[in-house]
């Protein structure tokens, strides 16, 4: 096996929890590894650190997926799949829902993105007759199943993809296995975009079940894997303050807050995006939890919107925030400063006293740090106060690794504006 050795005091920093090796973290490299390949890391004292995927052509070398295993063979798979499995049911249980299932470096597995979906398949066809797809899935309740939405993002699981593909089947027994990795973070690895069927069958859509609610999803277009499993819980947050209130969810998406707001009993759901497809599953989604009379959706950009609503005079009594990743590297965060300022004060500005602000940020180059000075600033010049009710991050199956702040990516602040 090939040796990476790292310059003097650089070990010290994947000792504490990072798996990334970055180029100029090397001293050495003994050998000329293929690129993907299986290679022990050792400190500058020739200690061994861990064992990585080594890769040539980006500026992360290498990311460590084990301090012991030399091998990423299939028993290594099963055993971090089985691992990541057993850290879920703690979390969950063992009835089935949708979850992340492996979260990539957080379950050492680096650059896999799982993703599992429970619940009733719809087809185009569904929707053809008077029958609504709601009362088809329920008279097909032996219909009900498991499908996967899988991302490989980085080289070393690009390259035992057919591995990973065998070892997902054989442990999860899903009904399908579809690939997204489409994310504009492969291209750092030296690969392009793919997309496309694995393994078995997907369906149209998937209507399955979150916080109670019914919700209709595209696993094989929709954005990332089809749905953002990580604001699970704090979807069911912001709800506990919706009931009564008028309520503006920007860049809602699917309507995973939106749905939950409305069925909590809130006045009046105004539903923001930017992307006709979302807002058309939206509007299905409403269907099926039986509250379209309290939703409206509008198909606009954000930040007009939000200037118009002020020009008009609106108010609203609960507000949410839930915008893309503004920070897409080191480069960027000033101007994502400005954005995520921009848009908090514009929304102060709309919340009647008294009313709540549920905020978010899921890009890391921001830090919670930050994130937190954003909005003070956005209080100070909307002269405004905020009480802190909940101070979030993503929900469980997206595990958080100490010394591995990339892990904690996703912010979530539910302030009283003053």
């Amino acid at each position: 096996m090939t040796v990476v050795t790292l310059k003097p005091k650089e070990d010290i920093r994947i000792r504490r929890g990072h798996p990334w090796i970055y180029d100029n973290e090397i001293a050495r490299v003994e050998g000329e590894p293929e690129p993907g390949d299986e290679v022990e890391v050792r400190d500058a004292r020739g200690l061994v650190v861990g064992y990585a995927f080594f890769n040539p052509n980006s500026k992360i070398r290498a990311r460590v997926y084990s301090r012991t295993a030399k091998h990423a063979d299939e028993e290594f798979f099963v055993r971090a799949f089985e691992a990541a499995h057993a850290w879920r049911r703690l979390c969950f249980g063992e009835k089935p829902m949708s979850l992340r299932f492996v979260y990539g470096e957080a379950d050492s597995v680096p650059g896999l993105i799982v993703d599992g979906f429970v619940g009733e398949p719809l087809h185009e066809d569904d929707n053809e007759g008077d029958k609504p797809p709601i009362a088809q899935q329920a008279a097909q309740s032996d219909s009900k199943g498991l499908w996967l939405s899988v991302q490989f993002l980085s080289l070393g699981v690009e390259v035992r993809k057919a591995t990973i593909v065998g070892v997902l089947q054989k442990l999860f027994n899903p009904k399908g296995i579809v690939e997204r990795s489409d994310a504009p973070v492969r291209a750092l690895e030296g690969l392009p975009e793919s997309t496309g069927l694995l393994w078995g069958s997907v369906p149209t859509r998937v209507l399955m079940e979150e916080n109670g609610a019914l919700f209709e999803i595209d696993i094989a277009s929709g954005q990332k894997t089809g749905w953002f499993l990580d604001q699970r819980a704090n979807r069911r947050a912001a709800a506990r303050y919706a009931a009564g209130r008028r309520v503006l969810d920007m860049f809602c998406n699917q309507g995973g807050f939106s749905i939950l707001a409305a069925k909590a009993g809130a006045a009046s759901v105004l539903s923001v995006d930017s992307s006709t497809e979302a807002l058309e599953l939206l509007r299905r989604n409403a269907v099926h939890n039986g509250v379209v009379d309290t939703i409206t959706t509008v198909e606009a950009n954000a930040f007009d919107y939000l200037r118009d609503l002020e020009k008009m005079g609106q108010r609203f009594g609960l507000i949410i925030l839930d915008p893309p990743a503004f920070a897409k590297n080191r480069a960027s965060l000033e101007g994502a400063r400005r954005g995520y300022k921009e848009l908090n004060l514009r929304a102060m500005r709309l919340l009647e006293r008294g009313g709540v602000l549920v905020t978010c940020s899921c890009s890391h180059w921001v830090s919670p740090q930050i994130f937190d000075a954003v909005l003070a600033d956005a209080a100070f010049d909307s002269n405004r106060r905020l009480r802190l009710l909940e101070e979030r991050t993503q929900d469980l199956d997206h595990p958080i690794v100490v010394g591995y702040d990339e892990s904690r990516y996703l912010k979530c602040r539910i302030v009283q504006v003053l």
